[in-house]
């Protein structure tokens, strides 16, 4: 027997990574012939809120998929009447996306009032419990979202650990999946054509929204390191920067001036279109995360979509998800990087590629799908 799914999270017109999960989340239950609907947002953040350039997408909207655009993150009222055309709208599954204390008193309101129809399991995917920047309230939004959920994915043990704190629900681990909506890898040459990088060049990819925890600063730091020891005058590298802004550029440009490192840099620091991730990912050797701190990260999964070799900092979830046979694992600070580059450029990169063919086989969306159906049906059993 087929379940009726109802997501709730960001997606189109939103922008973004957890837009992106969303909407392939949804396909996968679709080509599991489980009838899915997404309600989305009509107000994510009041504009204040928001760091970035803006919250929506320039890309047309899906038309596979079955996307409403209801939910009002400020407004209570908005929250009771979307709560109450949930419960009587009675799915079978409600796949509910928690990635911000902020969202907790919308989410666990509109929860609250679905599940009075005595039929919903509510089952959450956890990006988040304690978020990376911690603010007033915090804890008590998140104690007030979690009441209502049945059951909980998370995709990193930092996460579950963080979640035994709030919930001892039933819970289960998952492997983020395989990015694998937005195209094919093309070849290296054509990409670096399109993105106007000479061929010559080799690349290492900083890619995403460039956030304090995200170490794009120990990054600018290693690349001082390596032009201290006059690694460029005899190695063709370049540093690919691609993401936007979610806090001041100013520390980072200051940064890059007092380095001195600007030649050593192609800036992209814009929102990636999904139609133009495809290029960035293709164009590079490998995808560095200098990453202070970290649950999982949406970058890993698009990595091995695109079968890229990684450097990762051995912080939260990041190591679990790149063994050595696909790239290198570096302590998070600006000597440890600098070595992790130079270490990379002596390997058989081939052979990684080779072994990122198999590892990615792991990352499948059938897995999260079936995580999900059964974690409903243990709650529907107790």
């Amino acid at each position: 027997m087929k379940a009726s799914i109802l997501i709730i999270g960001p997606a189109h017109p939103l922008r973004g990574g957890l837009a992106s999960f969303n909407e392939r989340l949804a396909r996968q239950f679709v080509q599991e012939e489980h009838p899915t609907q997404i309600f989305t947002f009509s107000l994510q953040y009041p504009g204040f809120l928001f760091p970035g350039t803006t919250q929506f997408s320039s890309e047309p909207a899906p038309n596979d998929i079955e996307i409403c655009k209801v939910i009002n993150s400020i407004n209570p009222l908005n929250w009771l009447i979307i709560g109450n055309r949930i419960k009587k709208l009675k799915p079978d599954i409600i796949v509910v996306r928690y990635w911000l204390p902020f969202m907790g008193p919308c989410l666990g309101t509109i929860l609250r009032l679905a599940k009075l129809n005595k039929h919903t399991s509510v089952v959450c995917i956890a990006d988040n419990i304690i978020p990376h920047e911690n603010r007033l309230g915090d804890k008590i939004f998140t104690r007030y979202f979690v009441k209502p959920i049945d059951a909980f994915i998370t995709m990193s043990d930092k996460v579950m650990l963080d979640l035994k704190l709030f919930s001892k629900k039933p819970s289960q681990k998952v492997i983020h999946p395989l990015y694998d909506n937005f195209g094919e890898a093309i070849r290296k040459a054509a990409a670096k054509e399109y993105l106007k990088i000479p061929n010559a060049y080799q690349v290492v990819l900083f890619f995403g929204f460039i956030r304090k925890y995200k170490g794009l600063d120990l990054l600018l730091a290693a690349i001082y390191e390596l032009k201290k020891q006059n690694y460029f005058e005899t190695h063709g590298l370049k540093f690919l920067i691609a993401g936007e802004f979610y806090e001041s550029s100013q520390p980072y440009f200051d940064l890059i001036k007092e380095y001195d490192i600007a030649e050593q840099l192609i800036l992209k620091t814009e929102f990636i279109a999904d139609s133009e991730i495809k290029y960035y990912l293709s164009c590079a050797d490998c995808v560095i995360q200098p990453y202070k701190q970290a649950t999982q990260s949406g970058v890993t999964p698009l990595a091995y979509h695109f079968e890229k070799p990684m450097i990762v900092t051995n912080v939260g979830g990041l190591p679990a998800l790149v063994p050595e046979t696909v790239g290198l694992i570096c302590e998070p600070n600006a000597t440890a990087i600098a070595n992790a580059i130079t270490n990379f450029y002596k390997q058989d990169l081939q052979q990684f590629e080779n072994n990122i063919k198999e590892e990615k086989k792991k990352y499948g969306w059938d897995k999260i799908t079936q995580a999900i159906l059964s974690l409903a049906r243990i709650q529907n059993s107790l």
